[in-house]
């Protein structure tokens, strides 16, 4: 961390001086009284959206229920395209605060962790009684380890061609398209499917594979507006004329992206160079916040930490 080194341990030091927060990537933090009702106000744009995606997805569980489970793939779809347009809404204001950030994971929690859970049992796993809903379980707990790791590495000036783990709107859509190519559910030697269905995605969800950013592979190249063109238009025309369909080749596509990237990459890194593949991880340090009895001088001595000189700021209890 730059500029770390200095170590405060007296108290009445630490009373005077707050810690000043950084991006990893240099990235500007900025405090919200600082900015004006204005900017303040497009800064929780963003949040808008994701209040829609979570109803959304709320309301999902109780198609789902309710055996409408078509609809209930239509809402969580409907989640997907607000999910997408709050991160739109969060680059076009070109602000992301912290509440946005766990406002947003706790939404995608609900629309693609507990909807497509609920989706899935009640379509098909529940035929499965105790298997079938130990199988939504495993959904639920991966999608949201997968979101609770997403909280803690994100960084705003990342490379965002790529995630870490199958993102959790690409999962749901795996079940959104199975439900419309299979209405009635899987029957007789095809009653396995739904495991699958389950299983994969949500293992995928939970594992460190590279999955490409929906984005970037529907918008290829800067300045190639062209290239977006075609490949959203082909889109579009295939959702009217073949829409089950269509939805089962986007959806397990996208899953099929990364094993395939993985067995390619060494030849597009030879014919293409580094810019063809993900690049290295890197690992975000971990944080533990220690009880106050647990505290003693040694462990703050131990601390590196940031602070700010400014004496008209009170660091809050």
């Amino acid at each position: 961390m730059a500029g770390a080194g200095r170590v405060v341990s007296d108290p009445e030091v630490r009373r005077r001086r707050v810690i000043r927060l950084k991006s990893h990537s240099g990235a500007a933090v900025v405090r919200p009284e600082r900015l004006s009702p204005g900017d303040r106000a497009k800064a929780m744009l963003p949040s808008v959206f994701t209040l829609t995606n979570m109803l959304c997805g709320f309301s999902s569980l109780r198609a789902a229920q309710l055996g409408r489970f078509q609809l209930a793939a239509v809402l969580i779809g409907v989640a997907v395209l607000c999910d997408i347009a709050d991160g739109a809404a969060a680059r076009a204001v070109r602000a992301i605060t912290p509440f946005g950030l766990q406002f947003d994971s706790l939404a995608d929690l609900i629309s693609f962790g507990v909807a497509p859970a609920m989706l899935l049992y009640s379509w098909s796993l529940a035929e499965l009684d105790l298997v079938g809903w130990a199988l939504s379980c495993l959904w639920l707990a991966c999608a949201a380890y997968r979101l609770g790791r997403f909280n803690v590495t994100v960084d705003p000036l990342a490379d965002k061609r790529y995630f870490i783990g199958l993102p959790s709107p690409g999962a749901a859509g795996v079940v959104m398209a199975s439900v419309f190519a299979a209405p009635d559910g899987f029957k007789g030697d095809w009653e396995f499917v739904p495991v699958l269905i389950t299983v994969i995605p949500a293992v995928l969800m939970a594992s460190s594979i590279r999955f490409r950013s929906f984005r970037s592979l529907v918008s290829p190249a800067r300045g190639r507006v062209w290239q977006s063109a075609v490949v959203i238009g082909v889109l579009v025309a295939g959702f009217v004329v073949r829409p089950a369909f269509t939805g089962l080749v986007v959806a397990f596509g996208y899953v099929a992206l990364a094993p395939i990237g993985w067995l390619t990459r060494p030849l597009r890194l030879h014919l293409q160079g580094e810019d063809a593949v993900a690049p290295p991880r890197h690992h975000y340090p971990s944080v533990f916040f220690l009880l106050p009895e647990e505290t003693d001088q040694a462990s703050l001595e131990d601390a590196e930490v940031l602070i700010d000189d400014d004496p008209d700021v009170t660091p809050s209890s």
